[in-house]
């Protein structure tokens, strides 16, 4: 006879032990179940006019850049571009949510988050015109390289943010990634170090639809990719991103707080790519133009213009100004990319590692010895 069948036993009835008990409340934690807007909303009114000013400027910036580095690619003098067309308001506000101190690590479609930031704009297209490895200096622009890899880039900045703490420095790391980077194992461990380890670091995963021709309902399930912060014990949050106001607002908040050790956030931006992929990708096969003219009909600048056209903070002057100035941009980058690199064949051996190993000391000599008897034959 058991215990529990004794004769006025009280029944055993076998509960977990104190430790499976959720570590947060989970409710804070979930995003909005609507994009968060301020754009044609109340909430504009309080928007900083000067902040709204040169967020158009830039959106109008980026929008000719990405226009000349598509054309650029047209002309051979780009190996491939991968276009943020539409997405710049998440790309702008990302840039402009950083103090100089902070740190960038953008995906290889963020070339317009590194230019907004103060990289030049020709080295910021170094890597994907096929010249050199990165074509800045991380460490003086505190942008990290751009990430080709999907994801790869968040442990990164996890580490680093994490590292950062560590040793007292006042720093935040902003991650970018698209939809389809989220399902990459990366993304989840970054998330989960980030979470266990509550590193400043703000994710920005820029929801445009589609990883390459793979919509995200084939994806995931999940309500949101920002319902995915609540399983690792971060806020997600949920904003749309071609409201270049709500993206800097939801960004800069989210940056404060981690600032003041609060701990990561995920922030999902819906957005979306009007251009194809790649200029190597035929975006047709895969979508339709009815759903293409659909958010053009949203499009983060006509958003922006809208609102400081009604609040009489923009006229016509200061909308040619804009216009001119990214006109004047893309001139003196044409200009630069028409001029042919001087490229030394060495620099494959350098930044590899602090020092070379042998291996790398032996194909270096192996590779000078080929350049000399080649420059002896001419």
């Amino acid at each position: 006879m058991s215990v529990q069948e004794l004769p006025g036993a009280t029944v055993y009835r076998p509960t977990p032990p104190p430790a499976w008990r959720p570590r947060t409340d989970p409710a804070p934690l979930l995003p909005d179940p609507e994009p968060y807007r301020v754009l044609g909303t109340k909430a504009a009114g309080a928007a900083d006019p000067e902040l709204l000013r040169r967020l158009y400027r830039e959106l109008v910036r980026g929008r000719r850049y990405n226009a000349q580095a598509t054309a650029l690619t047209k002309q051979g003098r780009l190996a491939v571009y991968p276009s943020s067309t539409g997405q710049e308001a998440c790309e702008v506000a990302a840039a402009l949510a950083l103090e100089e101190r902070d740190w960038l690590f953008p995906s290889y479609r963020d070339t317009l988050a590194a230019v907004a930031r103060g990289l030049d704009p020709v080295e910021a297209l170094t890597l994907l015109r096929g010249d050199w490895h990165t074509g800045y200096d991380p460490r003086e622009h505190r942008i990290a390289p751009l990430c080709t890899p999907l994801a790869t880039q968040l442990p990164h900045a996890v580490g680093l943010a994490h590292a950062a703490r560590l040793k007292g420095d006042d720093v935040v790391a902003l991650a970018m990634v698209g939809d389809g980077g989220t399902s990459e194992g990366d993304f989840h461990e970054a998330l989960n170090f980030a979470a266990v380890w509550q590193a400043p670091v703000v994710f920005l995963v820029q929801n445009n639809g589609f990883a390459i021709s793979v919509p995200l309902a084939k994806q995931t399930a999940a309500p949101s990719l920002a319902h995915k912060a609540v399983g690792y014990g971060m806020p997600g949050r949920l904003v749309d991103g071609n409201d270049a106001a709500a993206v800097h607002e939801v960004l800069a908040d989210a940056v404060a707080r981690a600032r003041r050790g609060g701990g990561p956030t995920l922030i999902e931006a819906v957005t979306y790519r009007i251009d194809a992929h790649t200029n190597a990708d035929d975006a047709t096969r895969y979508r339709g133009e009815s759903e293409v003219e659909t958010w053009r009909a949203h499009d983060p600048i006509r958003l922006l213009e809208r609102e400081l056209t009604e609040r009489g903070l923009i006229d016509e002057d200061g909308v040619k100004a804009a216009a001119d100035a990214a006109e004047t941009m893309a001139a003196k980058l044409r200009e630069r990319m028409n001029a042919d690199p001087v490229l030394d064949p060495m620099d494959l051996f350098e930044h590899v590692y602090a020092e070379q190993t042998a291996q790398l000391r032996e194909q270096a000599a192996q590779l000078r010895a080929e350049l000399d008897a080649e420059g002896e034959t001419r």
